[in-house]
């Protein structure tokens, strides 16, 4: 099982591009069921969750062909998929593949709209909370699904005719249901009023492509999404929009470590308030031309307090990151996190580094040290992996983190990327 090995110490300096974003390209995959026309993505990370998406979508009869080129300053792949369901073959998604991804539940919404019914696995559990699929079960009831659990499986059935638009509000914001309800609302009978929806960047670039391939959405990026259902959606091409979690973490390793980067192929506006919280902790952050240019010079980290919430507040995916940058602030910081009740779990590995944390209720009290110690520590999710990196990078001697399957989920090439720019990272293979 491979490690990830860091010696820390070193500023970091130079360029790191920035690729897909995980989190836009999951869905946007996944939207390719919804037509029997071939949708190209552009910018596709090579992530692990990726390429287990690319297994499950292939279960329901997409053919997949992909394309990669090497990209210039990053020795990372900026990849062109094209996805093409002529038939869908199957409308179960079974256990032994959803369990592995959450996010492949969300083909029950495709599934549904294109073939009026879907048999699709609960998830199962996950590390950093419940995650419950409530809120896709009744957005679909809303939609005049029948849905039925038994046997761990979701069963679901359109109405003869497809499904119905109609008015739903979420009673909490969800991401991943906002996807599905709108994936499905796009072939519904009639218009469909989504409120509280989510207003996070990946919901638009989803709603972005859904119109290109003929879909009539509007509102998207607001807390109201109406889609007016059409007869059929042909097939597009489509830029995967650069990923703001992977921009929101090298900008917190340039914090932590000091430095000089260009952050390249992204974009300012997909994460203004985590920037601005970089920014008090002592970064000096600039817009180029061709992306971000972060700077930390030798006065040291600022104590800055924060608080999880949905888009555009302080993402909840950025939280481990921070935490990790404030173990070594000038003095005392406050995360609060309010999307999982269970995402603190990197506390007791940064502790292993000499971080002092407290917590309390949803609360985490980081007060600063002056100096990390490297050791041996393991990643429980995908987030608290980087922040175990971010961590390292400033530790005194070696920090080896095992577990980085987690890390492989999300962060494509991460050593590569940090050992261009002066860091001493290496991947280990036992």
């Amino acid at each position: 099982m491979d490690r990830i090995r860091i010696v820390g110490g070193n500023q970091l300096n130079g360029v790191i591009p920035i690729s897909g974003a995980k989190n836009a390209a999951l869905p946007l995959m996944i939207a390719s069921l919804l037509t029997d026309d071939t949708l190209t993505l552009e910018n596709v990370p090579h992530l692990a969750d990726v390429e287990q998406l690319i297994r499950i979508l292939g279960n329901h009869g997409v053919d997949i062909s992909v394309n990669g080129r090497r990209e210039r300053q990053g020795e990372s792949y900026a990849r062109t998929i094209h996805f093409t369901c002529r038939n869908i073959v199957d409308t179960t998604a079974p256990y032994e593949l959803v369990s592995k991804m959450r996010a492949s539940f969300w083909v029950i919404g495709p599934l549904l709209a294109r073939e009026g019914k879907a048999r699709v696995s609960l998830p199962g559990g996950c590390a950093i909370g419940t995650r419950p699929v409530d809120l896709f079960i009744e957005g679909l009831q809303a939609l005049s699904a029948n849905i039925e659990i038994d046997g761990g499986y979701v069963n679901a059935t359109a109405p003869e005719g497809g499904l119905v638009g109609a008015r739903y509000t979420f009673p909490k914001v969800s991401v991943g249901a906002t996807h599905v309800l709108m994936m499905a609302a796009t072939l519904a009978n009639g218009t469909t009023v989504l409120g509280n929806a989510a207003r996070e960047p990946e919901v638009v670039d989803l709603a972005n492509c859904l119109n290109a391939m003929g879909a009539k959405i509007t509102g998207q990026g607001t807390a109201t999404i109406t889609i007016e259902g059409v007869r059929s959606l042909s097939g597009a091409r489509h830029r995967v929009l650069p990923d703001r979690i992977e921009t929101g973490t090298y900008a917190m390793a340039v914090a932590m470590t000091g430095g000089d980067v260009i952050l390249e192929d992204t974009d300012m506006a997909l994460l203004d308030t985590a920037l601005e919280a970089i920014r008090r902790a002592g970064a000096e952050i600039t817009e180029t031309n061709s992306g971000i240019r972060v700077v930390r010079n030798g006065a040291g980290i600022k104590p800055v307090d924060i608080v999880t919430d949905p888009f555009p507040g302080f993402p909840t995916d950025l939280q481990a990151q921070f935490m990790g940058l404030m173990t070594m602030a000038k003095g005392t910081s406050h995360i609060t996190e309010t999307i999982f009740e269970n995402r603190f779990m990197h506390v007791q590995e940064l502790a292993r580094l000499g971080a002092k944390i407290s917590l309390s209720g949803q609360t985490a009290k980081i007060e600063g040290v002056s100096r990390l110690k490297g050791a041996p520590v393991m990643a429980t999710d995908l987030r608290a992996s980087v922040s175990l990196v971010i961590a390292g990078l400033a530790a005194e001697g070696e920090t080896m983190v095992s577990r980085v399957y987690h890390l492989d989920r999300g962060f494509e090439r991460l050593e590569e990327k940090l050992t261009r720019c002066g860091a001493h990272v290496e991947r280990v293979s036992d």
